[in-house]
């Protein structure tokens, strides 16, 4: 049967569905908008022109995809996209503490890049057959960009891992650190079952996160020096997801919302 047939429509959301529909919007639209952000930021401080053309676009496509999730948000609250956007407090956010980390150095900047997309992509491919139909159509959309943000930053890791000398340092480095917020990232909140059972995903919670720690281990096995190395997560109750942040979020939203904050009544 597809998900046509037995669709979730806005208006026929029990209170319950529609509480962890919207919270599952709001972890995928805050993921994206401050991590879109945290790009926007290497504009002019990337290694090359070309790259710096690409962060740029790679940017708008992760704030447009924002655009998308708190638009969903707004049909089902009534609150604006802008408002969930601009005006909602650190504690009221729920993204991951990994898109909310300060840049750091390029080697850090990519291996984050490319874990989050590959956790994007594994999210993607759980809604293209959603029973929320509105969700599923973006996904499919958002699928198709997402696999080239993907190419991109694999082409950097691979890059930067076999060089050698000071680059592959940094990226072991750099992959300890990411390490440390992986389980913040793969935390899907207080209804992660419910996602699931009631089809808004079309995987649980633990398949997904099987399949990303399966494609994160061939990433240090690629690495030879590593290939040995036990991996050992930290297993912490997520922060992100419950609101719980570092103060790098209250910076970048300082940042992201000094223009609203100036007049929050003005109309554009």
């Amino acid at each position: 049967m597809s998900h046509e047939m037995n669709s979730l429509a806005p208006e026929l959301l029990t209170g319950q569905q529609r509480m962890i529909l919207v919270d599952w919007l709001t972890q995928l639209a805050d993921d994206e908008f401050i991590i879109g952000h945290r790009d926007s930021e290497w504009l002019g401080l990337c290694p090359t022109v070309e790259e710096d053309v690409a962060f740029s676009s790679i940017a708008q496509d992760e704030v447009g995809h924002a655009v998308f999730y708190y638009e969903l948000i707004q049909e089902l609250e009534g609150v604006s996209a802008d408002d969930l956007a601009f005006q909602r407090l650190a504690h009221e956010r729920k993204n991951s503490l990994l898109v909310e980390r300060e840049n750091g150095d390029w080697a850090y900047t990519i291996v984050r890049h490319y874990l989050y997309d590959l956790w994007d992509q594994i999210r993607l491919d759980a809604m293209v057959e959603s029973r929320y139909v509105p969700l599923a159509h973006g996904a499919k959309k958002m699928k198709r960009e997402e696999y080239y943000h993907l190419i991109h930053f694999q082409h950097w890791f691979a890059r930067l891992t076999k060089c050698g000398g000071e680059a592959r340092e940094r990226m072991k480095n750099a992959m300890e650190l990411v390490e440390q917020d992986l389980d913040d990232l793969l935390d899907m909140g207080l209804y992660e079952t419910d996602l699931f059972s009631w089809g808004i995903l079309t995987k649980s919670s633990e398949e997904m996160r099987s399949e990303f720690y399966s494609r994160y281990e061939e990433l240090w096995r690629d690495m030879s020096d590593l290939s040995e190395r036990k991996l050992i997560f930290s297993k912490q109750i997520s922060k992100g997801r419950m609101g719980q942040h570092s103060p790098a979020l209250a910076s970048v939203l300082e940042n992201m919302t000094e223009v609203i904050r100036f007049d929050p009544n003005a109309q554009w």
